[in-house]
């Protein structure tokens, strides 16, 4: 009996040593015999010496200025782009096949080939617009506005682009009923 409780206690003391190894992210998480009741401090997430305790609470009228990145403080240029990407010669080659495609009357190959082109010229809006024409193709009016919004976005100061993409959104919106959409879209085309 004396031998069972002996086993049975130097079982424990084995076992609890081995729990006194296991531990969180942020140290241990038992309390070490004899130690402090208070539980640990969590580890700190924050950057810079914030207050975590006595945090701070700004009124909107009150609040400090934002702090500009210092790149922005350099430079006074805009942070969006006059124009978007050339298209490299990849993504020309998987333009003129999708035209080509277009023609034939297939809708979804012409698709495929300019999803292709814009992963390989993502800021170009020709391939916006030219996506979006295939879906106009293929009857799908609401990604077809999309991408030509899109593409605006991307055509920048360039007004060759500027006006085709609001002649694409003008046909495109006409053809879903919108037909004030489609004015407006006809204005700002016919004001570059």
């Amino acid at each position: 009996m004396i031998r069972q409780g002996v086993f049975h206690a130097s079982m424990l003391a084995a076992f609890l040593s081995l729990a006194g190894c296991a531990s969180g992210p942020g140290g241990s998480i038992y309390v070490p015999a004899g130690g402090s009741t208070r539980a640990p401090e969590p580890p700190q997430t924050t950057k810079g010496g914030e207050d975590r305790e006595n945090p701070q609470v700004w009124r909107k009228s009150e609040q400090p200025e934002a702090r500009e990145p210092e790149q922005t403080q350099r430079s006074n240029k805009p942070s969006y782009r006059d124009a978007g990407d050339e298209l490299s010669p990849a993504a020309l080659s998987l333009v003129r096949e999708a035209d080509k495609l277009l023609k034939s009357g297939d809708a979804q190959g012409a698709i495929v080939r300019l999803e292709r082109a814009q992963r390989i010229a993502p800021r170009s809006a020709e391939v916006y617009f030219k996506l979006s024409q295939a879906y106009v193709a293929g009857n799908k009016l609401g990604p077809a506005e999309q991408f030509t919004l899109k593409g605006l976005s991307l055509a920048g100061s360039d007004v060759r682009l500027q006006r085709a993409g609001w002649l694409l959104l003008a046909d495109i919106r006409r053809a879903q009923g919108n037909v004030a959409g489609a004015n407006h879209a006809e204005e700002r085309a016919s004001a570059l």
